[in-house]
């Protein structure tokens, strides 16, 4: 298991298993928050935190929540709006110690207009 934090450590999140790769978005609000994405499936991620200790913000068509720590800012993971038994969200991995992600291949992903890997 891996164990990432925000900034003052009110929200932790919990995975499974290193992933396979990370993803750089460029769309713009992926661009704005500097996030790198680790994906897993959302019934294998545990959020630990108090009751109202995260803020979301869902924009454009409103299909993903982005989730922060109201205390620091520090943006932890997405969910998509409606989850499902096959959904996966996205772990924000600049949140968990860089040697534990060190080696991992960074895919970018052209989310600004093609929706396609770059690389």
């Amino acid at each position: 298991m891996l164990i990432s934090s925000c900034h003052c450590g009110a929200v932790r999140i919990e995975v499974p298993r290193r992933p396979s790769q990370l993803t750089d978005c460029n769309c713009s609000i992926c661009r704005r928050y500097g996030t790198l994405w680790a994906y897993y499936k959302a019934d294998s991620v545990r959020v630990v935190c108090a009751p109202g200790a995260t803020s979301s913000y869902r924009w454009r068509n409103k299909r993903l929540k982005f989730v922060r720590c109201k205390a620091c800012g520090c943006v932890t993971h997405w969910v998509p709006s409606r989850l499902t038994d096959s959904s996966r969200m996205g772990v924000n991995a600049r949140n968990f110690e860089p040697a534990e992600l060190d080696t991992l291949r960074i895919r970018r992903l052209d989310g600004a207009s093609s929706w396609k890997y770059l690389d």
